[in-house]
């Protein structure tokens, strides 16, 4: 069994849904794939998490919502069948944010569908505060709500950071933008992106997306350590280009040190000596 095979089966094999000779052929190609052992032990994390979920009913309402909403977009549809200017569909704008790996997929509408299920009672919670007046009752609804939704939010941008594609990483990196304050672990995952994903591309994401949160004591440690373990020249020549935009002093020794290493590339090393100028 090949590991596309393998990860077809990934969402009913962590479920337990496999007959006993899928799964031990499953097991068999785990045992000895260390690609999909990671990415296997990932989606368990996933699955953890969304265990700790609140167990949460939908009401009669949100049934009713739903049919609503659904009629709503066939009207929508109806409308845009007879609208012949070109326009992007709501498949292609999703398409370029939905994960490519089945499993992966599987694990998004798992915490889809439990959003849903929070959102669902919430909403309608809200409707009858807003009919009673109850303001204050309101407004903690809401700020629930936000919680979760940003719970979430993590949770896919972890998932998918530890993915082994590139690819499916650079998806987590732009998942970190939904995240106005991301938590502790949130930042060590782009922070340990930048310091050693092995692919580049994914490193100068990494960095691009820390950039918003450089003031953050974490953060600006991460990245003054990061600098001198970089072995992409173009990732050095970033991180230095932020610093003297950040007009970090700290950054200062970190330069002077980086110009002691006599096999240091000399683009970067001109632009480290430029970084001293600007901000000595």
């Amino acid at each position: 069994m090949n590991c596309d095979r393998v990860k077809e089966l990934f969402a009913d094999y962590l479920i337990g849904n496999l007959d006993e000779i899928a799964k031990a052929e499953v097991d068999a190609h785990l045992a000895g794939c260390a690609s999909c052992r990671e990415e296997t032990r990932s989606l368990q994390t996933v699955w953890k998490k969304l265990a700790a979920l609140p167990e949460e009913r939908p009401s009669p309402e949100l049934d009713i919502r739903f049919h609503a909403m659904l009629e709503a977009y066939r009207q929508g549809m109806k409308q845009a069948d007879r609208d012949a200017s070109p326009r992007v569909t709501l498949s292609d704008w999703l398409s370029g944010l939905w994960p490519r790996q089945p499993a992966l997929q599987f694990a998004v509408a798992v915490v889809l569908f439990a959003l849903g299920l929070l959102l669902g009672p919430a909403f309608t919670q809200r409707e009858r505060n807003n009919t009673a007046g109850g303001g204050g009752t309101n407004d903690r609804a809401l700020a629930q709500l936000r919680e979760e939704v940003s719970n979430m939010k993590e949770m896919v941008t972890l998932a998918l950071l530890q993915q082994s594609s590139a690819s499916e990483r650079l998806r987590g990196v732009h998942w970190s933008y939904q995240l106005e304050q991301p938590d502790r672990e949130v930042l060590s995952a782009l922070l340990r992106a930048l310091d050693s994903d092995p692919n580049v591309n994914v490193r100068l994401a990494a960095l691009d997306a820390l950039q918003q949160f450089a003031r953050n004591a974490q953060v600006k440690q991460g990245l003054l350590d990061s600098l001198p373990r970089q072995q992409s020249p173009l990732v050095q020549i970033e991180l230095i280009n932020l610093m003297v935009e950040l007009k970090e002093k700290e950054s200062v020794p970190v330069l002077k040190a980086l110009l002691q290493n006599s096999e240091l590339n000399s683009s970067v090393r001109e632009r480290a000596e430029w970084g001293l100028q600007k901000l000595g």
